[in-house]
């Protein structure tokens, strides 16, 4: 019997950086688990970003295909990149022109990750075009305004899963503009994450986190109230966590050098930063310096807290998956995801001090409780599979 053919389309060529090309090939792995043949597909007119070089052009062209051609030959994969941006349009990867328009409307499912792919008629084709959106809350307050054109962008999908588990529920104020959001959360290939159990904490043991120091274009205002996007305001407030934990080592993976009155701050509270520009750029060194590390403490967006909208960060499932346990702000998670074992969310710095306490006076347990809750709520073959059943595919 011939595998059902799902298309995965993405942004990880634009954006080749290590969280993005994780976020996308887990969704390759789980449909492969599952039996489904995965094909990636990136038909884009935007200009590609070199992750070496900070640059955003047509010259990267070349070395972000190479990047996809060796991604596929590791994961075991079919993909195209068609460079829209080109003169002539320049095409990669294992399809053809033909191939690629053959794929759109003959795939039993198209999954249109993070609403990156844009709507070109081919894709418009789709049997199934699936919008699968892990920012929750700059769609729907933008359809709550009655921004058209993203009414007409998410209409043309035949199915829409969110990150924001809670979104439609009574206490999360975020309306749903007439779409049905089905519930969804990253999938991980827990075999790429997974590590021997670590019984003893290294001396200090260390909590980090690997972060955008400020993103912006995603701010939004809406019922008297501005909402932001950058996780900065949020890292602010809590500046001074070392001091709730100083026998541990709190470490940030982020860039603070166009903010050095916040790195000078984070600095003075104990904090040691990190470059995350080759964590970012090598791949294997994003997994590596994951499970080298003891657990992770993190914050969320604004947007997510404030509208209670369920999220759970991609890279939080990755540390759980590596059996290191997570500190992470409360979004309403954990209606849906247990804590207090393994995974904590806080709102406050007592929260903080308390769940670094746990952890560190029974590694071994929260650990292994981590390992537990990524193969029970974030498994790839289950998050996927799930999705598969609402399809119907």
């Amino acid at each position: 019997m011939k595998s059902k053919r799902i298309l995965v389309a993405g942004f990880m060529t634009t954006c080749p950086i290590a969280g993005v090309v994780w976020q996308h090939i887990h969704y390759i792995l789980g449909l492969k688990k599952l039996g489904f043949e995965p094909i990636y597909i990136e038909d884009t007119g935007r200009h590609p970003y070199n992750p070496e070089t900070f640059e955003v052009g047509e010259a990267a062209v070349p070395q972000v295909a190479e990047i996809m051609r060796k991604l596929a030959s590791r994961f075991g994969f079919r993909w195209a990149y068609r460079a829209r941006f080109t003169q002539p349009m320049q095409i990669y990867g294992d399809l053809t022109d033909c191939q690629i328009a053959d794929a759109f409307a003959n795939a039993d499912a198209t999954l249109n990750i993070c609403g990156g792919q844009e709507l070109h008629d081919e894709v418009l084709k789709s049997r199934c075009l699936v919008y699968v959106e892990s920012d929750p809350g700059v769609e729907q307050i933008k359809l709550d305004k009655g921004i058209q054109d993203t009414r007409d962008y998410l209409a043309r999908h035949h199915a829409h899963f969110t990150f924001g588990e809670n979104v439609g529920q009574k206490d999360c104020p975020l309306p749903t503009g007439g779409f049905k959001w089905h519930a969804t959360r990253q999938p991980v290939a827990l075999e790429l994450w997974e590590r021997p159990a670590a019984e003893n904490l290294k001396t200090p043991p260390r909590f980090t986190t690997i972060a955008n120091w400020e993103t912006k274009g995603k701010d939004i205002a809406w019922k008297n109230q501005i909402y932001y996007w950058s996780k900065t305001f949020e890292f602010l407030k809590f500046c001074d966590a070392p001091r709730c934990a100083p026998r541990c080592a709190w470490e940030l993976a982020t860039d603070m050098n166009h903010d050095p009155a916040s790195k000078q701050l984070f600095e003075r509270q104990g904090w040691k930063l990190t470059s995350p520009h080759i964590i970012s750029a090598d791949f294997d060194a994003y997994i590596r310096y994951i499970q080298e590390s003891d657990a992770e403490w993190t914050v969320a967006k604004d947007q997510y807290i404030r509208l209670k909208t369920g999220w759970f960060s991609d890279r939080s499932a990755c540390y759980l998956a590596a059996g290191r346990p997570v500190i992470t702000q409360d979004t309403s998670f954990e209606k849906y995801i247990p804590t207090g074992e393994g995974l904590f969310s806080f709102q406050t710095m007592e929260d903080i001090k308390n769940a670094a306490e746990k952890i560190t006076s029974d590694y071994a347990r929260h650990s292994r409780k981590a390992v537990e809750i990524a193969r029970e709520y974030f498994a790839a073959e289950k998050v996927v599979g799930k999705m598969m059943s609402e399809l119907g595919v």
